[in-house]
């Protein structure tokens, strides 16, 4: 397991809401080796107290123990490089030479090169030491591949770990376990008994203080090309041989590639691109979304898609994927409608009001399982026999703990198993299918749609998501927008 972790982006918001606090937790359970050692490395000229000042605060708000934040902070050394020179890189890390390093890159993509160019030059990518990579790697397939090509030259590809946190959440690997660990699913996951698929991730946030940086990708870019299709791949792959890293990968890779690209003529009838204005979230007002500049005024908050996957299994099965900031609430789900029974013998409901069975995943806030079927356990004896749906719930324990995703991933790279990491192929072949989303968009023009912060996206959107849906539920449920 290595010891040595080198943090580049260490003052970014997410080194230091998400990463600093799993590395903590981490270290209170005994689950790092003894002479651990952090270099948070940025640009920001802080010092080393300076910097362990500010996390600890951070840290603090957690309500960790201080004695472990001391801890924490003791082992974390600061230093600050201008990440866009590879030769500075270089002499400010040279001191490393010869350790066994995982260097996490929490950056922009456009630094991804000059610090690996940096690393090598100082020695610190020669084997075993390892390089992690944030999503989203480019903004596009043939920047990717620049990417991908320039990193490929300093380390070899068995030490890239592409880290998508969403792997890393154990309600998602549970999706594994639930499609291949039980028969009664493994027999109707097909097309023939499954009509829809539907997966949202909806946020509260916004993108106040990260405009510059959300504007150079949008929804499309930030949380499809990743996250979604992520979980799309575990829902609809093919049972892998072995839970190894790249058997699982191969059958992931074989769902990206079988996505039906889109076309100019079909975009606008499969897909609707949004952005907030102003609303309330939370009972708060907030402000809409402002482009930074004018070139930017054309970024998506918020898309709605309907995909297609052509192969045997999944052929006329539309997955309709949502996505959105300043939603009504934060919630990850999966929802899969079954078909309709064959033959319908019931007078109440008539068989066009009856409600499908459905199977729901719920990722976050909450984490569970929710089966719907048709029962007559709530009519009366005496009546006639009339089916209502009926809630199979499998909640988790409330007071079970998760381990925050990255802590599991973080794990993982130390000692250098890559099963929850995605493969360079990967990337690309998602890269190939959004990339055919955009370059659709561009050619049919199709417009920004607004949509009221705290809402469930634009009233165009109830296309993608008829009532019964996902996001038909909650938008009968909490009102709004789609």
């Amino acid at each position: 397991m290595h010891e040595t972790l080198l943090l580049f982006g260490a003052t970014g918001d997410l080194a230091q809401r998400y990463l600093f606090q799993s590395l903590l937790n981490l270290l209170r359970d005994r689950l790092l080796p003894p002479g651990f050692r952090v270099y948070a490395i940025a640009r920001q000229d802080l010092g080393t107290d300076g910097f362990r000042a500010t996390l600890g605060e951070r840290l603090a708000k957690s309500g960790a123990p201080a004695a472990d934040i001391t801890e924490m902070l003791s082992r974390c050394e600061y230093l600050n490089v201008d990440l866009a020179d590879p030769q500075l890189v270089a002499e400010r890390l040279g001191f490393l030479h010869g350790r066994d390093c995982v260097s996490y890159l929490s950056t922009p993509p456009s630094l991804y090169v000059p610090i690996t160019q940096g690393l090598k030059a100082a020695g610190l990518l020669d084997a075993p030491s390892r390089l992690v990579l944030e999503k989203p790697i480019g903004r596009d397939l043939a920047s990717a591949r620049t990417i991908m090509a320039a990193v490929g030259e300093c380390v070899s590809e068995d030490r890239v770990f592409r880290i998508d946190h969403y792997l890393g959440k154990a309600p998602v690997q549970n999706l594994l376990a639930l499609r291949f660990g039980n028969a009664l699913l493994e027999a109707v996951w097909h097309h023939r008994w499954i009509a829809s698929v539907d997966i949202m991730v909806a946020e509260t946030d916004g993108v106040d203080g990260r405009e510059g940086y959300y504007a150079n990708y949008g929804a499309l870019r930030d949380m499809v090309q990743n996250h979604i299709l992520q979980l799309l791949c575990l829902i609809a792959m093919e049972p892998p041989s072995a839970l190894d890293a790249d058997s699982v990968r191969n059958e992931k890779l074989k769902v990206l590639r079988a996505l039906r690209p889109m076309t100019a003529e079909r975009i606008n009838h499969d897909s609707v691109r949004g952005v907030y204005q102003a609303g309330v979230v939370g009972g708060k007002p907030v402000v809409g979304f402002k482009a930074p500049t004018p070139e930017a005024e054309d970024c998506e908050t918020y898309v709605a898609l309907v995909a297609h996957i052509d192969n045997w299994r999944w052929a006329g099965v539309p997955f309709r994927l949502r996505t959105g900031k300043r939603m009504a609430d934060r919630c990850s789900e999966v929802v899969i409608t079954f078909r309709d029974t064959s033959h319908w013998i019931f007078e109440q409901p008539s068989r066009e009001k009856s409600t499908p069975n459905r199977l729901v995943f719920r990722l976050q806030p909450e984490e569970n399982i929710e089966l719907t079927l048709m029962s007559s356990l709530a009519a009366p004896e005496w009546g006639a026999l009339e089916l209502q749906p009926l809630p199979l719930d499998l909640s988790m324990p409330i007071n079970l703990r998760r381990r925050i995703a990255y802590e599991r991933l973080l794990l993982d790279a130390f000692h250098g198993n890559p099963a929850l990491f995605v493969r360079n192929d990967e990337v690309e072949a998602a890269w190939t299918w959004i990339d055919s989303v955009a370059d659709a968009w561009k050619q049919a023009g199709t417009p920004l749609q607004p949509y009221m912060a705290g809402s469930w996206g634009p009233e165009a959107a109830v296309s993608i998501a008829p009532e019964g849906s996902i996001g038909g539920r909650r938008r009968g449920r909490n009102g709004g927008g789609a």
